[in-house]
């Protein structure tokens, strides 16, 4: 961000999970903000995070000059507003993926960026503390903010950002997942784009989950 010339004056996080928190190792000085739910669960798994971060590390061979430090982190409403100068940032509630879940709507530029969510490349995981039900609530306050000429740009976790008519093929589809899911399909048709081994894989951990 800084090679092409942004001033980047703060962070945020859509949940807990490592791989959404490693701005800091790239922005170890700044503040970094997440949802009120996201901050009691790094609360309640300290040095989680971190672990995580240095078992997959472990697995791609990869080495850091520094660990993964989360001490300079803010909680933030949700759902509520954050004021960015004279504009501001909304907070939805995003649980299901996870336990703990914030997707950010910036009106100002009609993006909203969702978390593990509407994702070109994985299909819907469901976590430890997360579930079925909540994921389908989440999906629908996604789908409110994609109605109209709201969300023109859906930036996911995973994936690709996107226009919106793509984002709601992908709600569509991962709403028929989910159902073949609750009805513990071992062999459920996975999206487009989105059948392969590893996403297979996460599917037999999907049904484990639930199981």
């Amino acid at each position: 961000m800084r090679d092409a010339g942004f001033e980047v004056k703060g962070l945020l996080a859509t949940h807990a999970d490592y791989d959404h928190l490693l701005g800091r190792l790239a922005y170890p000085e700044l503040t970094l903000g997440v949802g009120e739910p996201t901050m009691e669960r790094i609360r309640a798994e300290p040095g989680v995070a971190q672990r995580e971060l240095r078992d997959a590390d472990a697995r791609q061979y990869v080495e850091r000059g520094a660990p993964l430090g989360l001490g300079a982190t803010q909680a933030l409403p949700v759902p509520g507003y954050v004021e960015l100068g004279d504009t501001e940032l909304e907070l939805h509630t995003a649980e299901g993926h996870t336990v703990d879940g914030t997707a950010f709507w910036a009106p100002f530029a009609s993006v909203l960026v969702c978390g593990d969510y509407l994702s070109d490349v994985e299909i819907p995981s469901i976590e430890a503390g997360g579930s079925l039900a909540a994921y389908r609530a989440t999906l629908a306050r996604l789908a409110a903010l994609l109605e109209g000429d709201r969300a023109a740009t859906v930036v996911p976790g995973h994936g690709t950002p996107r226009a919106r008519e793509g984002a709601l093929r992908t709600l569509d589809e991962d709403s028929d997942y989910l159902d073949a899911l609750e009805r513990g399909d071992e062999r459920a048709a996975l999206p487009p784009g989105r059948d392969s081994a590893r996403q297979r894989e996460l599917h037999a951990a999907n049904l484990r989950g639930l199981g």
